[in-house]
Formats: C-alpha cells, structure tokens, sequence
C-alpha cells in the first residue's frame, strides 16, 4: 500500500507499559506456521512430496491445491460466472472425488507451477498461461479461457494505443509471471524507446499496482486482458490499451505423466465449463441450452456483497439457488450504482434481475414483468432519538422527511402530503444514498426518513441514536424483473420462488438478512467480578492464548462479544460455537465441523486470528494490528485492505485503526466509496462496533483479572495493561 503506510500516529492512549506487555505476549506465542493449516483433528498441516497419480493421491486423502491468493475470495465479483472461478472449481472437484482439499499458497505463477512440478501441490488451480517453456515444467488441462496480454497504465499515465508510441516508459511487471517475458520483448523490439522493467509481486492485492500506476505518469503495467477488466469494474483510474501478446491458452496444471489425474480434471472441466454469452434477451430454451443464467443486480447491504470471504445476499443467494435447480451456471452482472435494472434488462445485458425491488405499476409500466413476491417489507419512518418521536403519522407535522432519490418512498412521502399532514418532503441528490441518508441522520443533520422496516431495524442495532417510528405503509411486495416475452423463465421463477418460500432455509436466510444479530448489537453487559472467573473457559483460552500469543483476557472478551459464553450458538449465517467460527474457516484451520465442543472451536478461533494477524506487515504498531485483526475476523482481510487504502486517499493515517481506517470502514457502506472498493459493500458500523465492543470489555477486564498465565510452563508476570479505551482517552480525560 504505497510508502504512506510509513507514518505512524498514535489515536490511542496506551501506557508504554501496557505496549511492552502486549510486545512481550506476541512474542513468546509467535510460532512459525505453514500457510492456512487445513488438517484433520487441528494438526497443521505439513506439506510433503507427492509425485505419483491421481491412485497415490486418493490414498493420502487430500488433493492439494495451488494459487496465489489461498483459499479465499480475491475480489467482488462484478461480472462472471460465479460458479466458475477457480476457487469454486476446485473445492467443487474434491468433492467429487471425494478427498479434501488443501490450499497452498505461491508468490507467483512460476512458483505455482515449480510446486507443482516438485510434488508439493498436485494441481495448479489458477489462471496460468499455457507456454512453451511452462509446458517443460507442467502438463496443461483443456482451457479455461482464451487471453492476451494488455498495457495498462493510470489515469494521467502515456499513450498505450500502440506500443511504438512508447518512450521512458517503466514497465511494471509481475516476476515469475509470463508478463516478464512479453516485457523483455517489448524491449528488444523497441530498443529506441529507453523502456526498463520493474518488477513488483503485487498478486494478493491488485490495487497496489492501480496506485503504482498513478504514482508516476511514465508507468505501464502488463496484465491479461481479464485481470484489466476486472480491474477497470472499480477503478476508474486505470486505462487499458494495447494487446502486446498473442491469444493464448489460460488452463491449470497437474505433474508431467500424471496421465490419470489429468484425464481427471479435463473430464470435470469439460462438464463443468461455459461460455458466458453475449448481450442477448434469451428466452428459455437458449438459456438451458448455453447452460448460464445471467443475473443483473446491485452490491449492496442484504442484496449482494463479500463477508468474509463468502459472497452472501438474500438476492444473491436465492438467484444461486435457482440456477442449481436448474443446472446452470451464474453469472452475476454489478449493475453500476447510477443506472437502472430496467434498462439493463432492457438492453439484454441479463436474463433477470433483483435487488429487493418493490413491485410496483410505475415499474411494470416502464415495460418489464415481475416474478411473484418473495419477500414483503412495510415502509417505515426513523428519525434521530434526541428529537420528538414519530409515534404516530400524525407526529410528522413539521417535520421534514429527506427520501432516496428514485425511490418508491418519494411516491409514499407525497401521498402523506396529500392527507393533509403538515410535512416537508424533500428528495435527497441522486448520488445520496439510503445508507448516507440515515447517517446523516444518526449524526442530528437531516432530521428524518421513509426507508423500508426491515432496513430500519438493522440500521438502529448498529447506530444508537436512530429511532424506528410510524408504519406508513402495508407490506410492499418484492420480486424479480423479467422481460414479458420470456413467459417461460418467468413461470420457473414463479414456481421456485413460491415453494422455496414454504422451505426452512428460506426462514433462515430471512433471519440472517433482515434480523439484528441480538449477540453482536448488544451493549458491553458481561459480568465482571473481582476474583470471579471471567467465562467458564477460562483455562481453555489461556491455552490457546500461549500457543498464539494473545492476551487471554482480550480472547474472553472477543468470546463474548461473539457468543455470550453459549457453546451451541449458531448465527443466522452458520457461523459456530463460542467464537463463531464459520464451517468453512474452521475447516481450513485443521478443525472440521461441527465446531461445538469449547476446546475445539476456541483453538479454531485464535488459530484464525492468529493467521489473519500474522498477514499485517511486521512494522504496524502492535496495538493497531490487534485492533486491524478484530475488524478481519468480523467482516474480512479483504474490507480491511480497502478500508486502509481509503484511509489513506481521505487523509486519515491507515496505520491507525480509531479514528481513522475506523472511518474508512465506515464509508464503505457509502456507494461513493464502495464502488471503487476492490471488495465492495460492506456494512462498516459492524466491525467499527465490533471493534470498540470488545475494546471496552477487554478494559474492564484488565482491571480485575491479571494477564499471569499459569498453564503448560509458568509464564513470567507483567502485570495488567492500562488500555484506556481510544474514544475515552481522546474525550473524557480531564
């Protein structure tokens, strides 16, 4: 992230000697550890060699995969089929053979490629270019894709329409990639052109390229043609030019002679593999017979965003659903913020579309259909709770109500006018949005809104100073957008959207949406007692707190912000146990589910932590890191990178958690912000909450519960930190 991650503020008011404690705990639990242990019973894994078929594989019962990024989402995706990434492949292609899979990280495509080759990953799950001198290394699955190599460059960066255009120009490359290649003959070609090559690994995180771009105007960078659009859906600080390579063949790769467990692969690729089609309004048949239904949506709260690492949404997820009824693929299509469903389906850019969408005549009219509702939300009023309640509708007489521009609710507002009401309905600009609209309300600047109930009551368990008020509505039903000549997929979507309502999963999935998490929003309520215990787990935490290097009292605290000490807590997105940890995670860390058993899911927990802390750079101040690594664990790596980045485009230092990458967060619900965010939406008063929650209660119990750790080998005392909550060291002290 640039040279700026350089300075170094300090918001919060910690001791120095509550520095040296947390320095001195990190420390002593430090332990090297391979990347993301995914073993049986909690054992990390330990690579070994391998170099026999698909036969020898099955008996170690693990496939073992390897990309750059590991075994998360690397991005929001913004236009692809969803259920082919490679990610998604792979897992997909374990299962069917029954074994689990292992994710290993390389530096770089050549590394990939070498540990495959050396026997210490089995098979290259990655978009790698299939080359002549790579094919010396590897064998090569069918293609994935087709590709070429484009010139890139930042928004004040050279002429890229024609390589010979170029001059002093650096070009930016990945080492170990085939751009070094395409590079060095640019510059045997164009030896008048004084070009030079730098190379900088910038896999893991494509917007420290984007800003290496922009940094200099002389700069050029070389990416495939796929990567820079997928680039240039957030950035829009970043040109794409000229192709300087040939079409080649993208695939994965498996060992030379594994002739079996090619095969293998090829035939899964083959069944698997679709072409996304072109711009066209399909009617069912073409649809069946591509084998891909496009679905055109917003990234946006409850709709469809990247937690975690997982792409949820209840837009999302049941449009997922569908396209697994019917075995098809999905592709979902990021509509840009300021433009509409409609002219996108209109246009034949989607099969379908929804993004909790009323279902409404003025929609109809503008020449669409609707599925039957799949979900009915009633409209409702919130205001600031320092002002008079909205009780009633007739309280709303000299008030003002601010509503989303284009919204159905500017329809409701006018019909309150109407009834006589004495009240002022203002439309919001266009580029506000329903989440700035309530902010600003929470912060006392516009004094009140329509939006719709469910929204409301998610958005006051976050923000304390919001007050839900008056109905001012019936349910409004909400749908899918199909074109009225496609009968045919409107009658299947009708027919699942009717029974899949009827199901469990789909009560669950509303819960999960639309219901406040009543363990996360809670006030700091813990007991804390002076020579109690702090949890029954007590002694189970502090075992964990020395094989990773955490302050216990600060687990027990984090323990409790997840769960509130019940081991059989399930959250409305699955997440288990004590510290909540997701299937998925829990599995990566060597502790398959089911993750009720208190010791289990606790060591699976900080195992977690522990890895998302050691991803920081080793040169952030300790405290920051440990603040940074709570916000990972609660929304995910990826919304902390773009917090950070942001941070640091407002002016704000992105080394410094309160008061800073804090706010950031916080502005990645805002649509300004978030469409340029490599990760999309997130709802950021959630980990800024989450955050100061536990930040209090770790507090509370540094006061009364010593940091001494008597487990395994006794461990020296250093006494209990003074960690003055950062909100109250900055306002409070006299």
């Amino acid at each position: 992230m640039r040279n700026r991650y350089g300075s170094v503020q300090r918001y919060c008011a910690v001791s120095l000697f509550a520095m040296l404690i947390l320095l001195l705990v990190s420390a002593c639990g430090r332990q090297a550890e391979t990347d993301r242990p995914a073993y049986p019973d909690g054992v990390p894994f330990i690579n070994y060699i391998e170099t026999g078929d698909l036969s020898e594989i099955k008996k170690r019962g693990i496939i073992r995969f390897v990309n750059i990024s590991g075994p998360e989402e690397d991005m929001l995706p913004r236009d692809s089929i969803v259920t082919l990434r490679s990610l998604e492949l792979a897992n997909k292609l374990a299962e069917k053979l029954k074994l689990e899979p292992q994710w290993v990280k390389a530096d770089s495509p050549q590394q990939a490629l070498e540990l495959v080759q050396a026997g210490k990953a089995d098979v290259a799950a990655y978009t790698l270019t299939d080359t002549p001198a790579h094919r010396e290394l590897v064998d090569f699955t069918v293609p994935l894709m087709q590709a070429r190599h484009k010139l890139v460059t930042g928004k004040d960066g050279p002429d890229i329409n024609d390589p010979k255009r170029l001059h002093d120009v650096e070009l930016i490359v990945h080492p170990g990639s085939s751009y070094v290649d395409t590079a060095n003959r640019l510059l045997a070609e164009l030896p008048q052109a004084n070009l030079s090559i730098v190379k900088v690994a910038t896999y893991e995180n494509r917007d420290v390229l984007a800003d290496l771009l922009n940094e200099k105007d002389n700069r050029v960078a070389i990416l495939d043609d796929f990567i820079a659009d997928d680039m240039r859906n957030y950035r829009d600080d970043v040109r794409i030019g000229a192709n300087v390579s040939e079409s080649e063949n993208i695939a994965w790769a498996v060992r030379k002679d594994s002739k079996q467990l090619l095969a293998t692969v090829n035939n899964f690729l083959t069944r698997n593999l679709v072409k996304a089609p072109n711009d066209r309004i399909a009617n069912w048949k073409e649809i069946k017979q591509s084998g891909v239904i496009r679905f055109l949506t917003y990234n946006r709260p409850s709709v469809y965003y990247l937690w975690k690492g997982v792409l949820m949404g209840i837009d999302y997820d049941l449009a997922k659903a569908f396209a697994d009824k019917h075995g098809l693929q999905l592709q979902v299509i990021v509509v840009p913020y300021d433009e509409t469903l409609i002219d996108w389906l209109k246009a034949g850019r989607g099969d379908f579309a929804g993004a909790l969408k009323n279902i409404t005549q003025e929609r109809i009219d503008q020449g669409i259909a609707f599925t039957t509702s799949y979900r009915e939300t009633p409209e409702q009023v919130v205001s600031n709770r320092k002002k008079p309640k909205i009780e009633q509708v007739q309280d709303l007489a000299g008030r003002t109500l601010t509503l989303r521009a284009y919204s159905p609710f500017i329809a409701t507002g006018r019909a309150l006018e109407r009834s006589g009401i004495d009240v002022n309905v203002e439309v919001a600009p266009p580029e506000m949005s329903i989440a700035e609209i309530v902010a600003k309300i929470a912060a006392g600047e516009l004094d009140a809104t329509i939006i719709d109930s469910d929204d409301i009551l998610m958005a006051a368990s976050l923000q304390a100073d919001l007050l839900p008020g008056t109905l001012v509505s019936d349910p409004r039903p909400q749908g899918w957008m199909v074109m009225p000549q496609n009968r045919e997929l409107l009658k299947k979507l009708d027919i699942f959207l009717a029974k899949y309502r009827k199901t469990e999963q789909y009560q669950q999935k509303i819960a999960a949406y639309f219901e406040p998490n009543k363990r996360f929003t809670q006030r700091v309520s813990a007991r804390v007692i002076p020579g109690k215990d702090l949890s029954p787990y007590d002694e189970l935490v502090k075992n964990s707190s020395v094989e990773h290097g955490f302050d216990w009292r600060l687990l027990v605290a984090q323990m409790w912000q997840e769960s509130n000490f019940n081991p059989k807590a399930v959250s409305p997105v699955g997440a288990q146990g004590l510290m909540q940890v997701m299937p998925a995670t829990g599995e990566e860390m060597g502790y398959p589910p089911p993750l009720f058993e208190p010791d289990r899911n606790i060591q699976a927990g900080v195992k977690y932590l522990h890895w998302v802390r050691d991803r920081f750079e080793p040169t952030l101040p300790t405290i920051e890191k440990l603040w940074f690594t709570l916000a990972s664990y609660n929304a995910g790596y990826g919304h902390l990178l773009d917090a950070r980045r942001l941070a640091a485009e407002l002016g704000l230092d992105p080394n410094v958690w309160f008061g800073n990458v804090e706010v950031a967060m916080l502005k990645l619900s805002e649509p300004q912000y978030f469409t340029k965010a490599r990760y999309g939406y997130v709802r950021g008063a959630e980990p800024a909450q989450y955050v100061r929650n536990i930040s209090g209660l770790y507090n509370a119990y540094a006061d009364i519960a010593s940091g001494d750790i008597s487990v395994h080998e006794p461990q020296p005392f250093f006494g209990a930190p003074t960690v003055t909550p950062p909100w109250r060291s900055q306002r409070q002290q006299p």
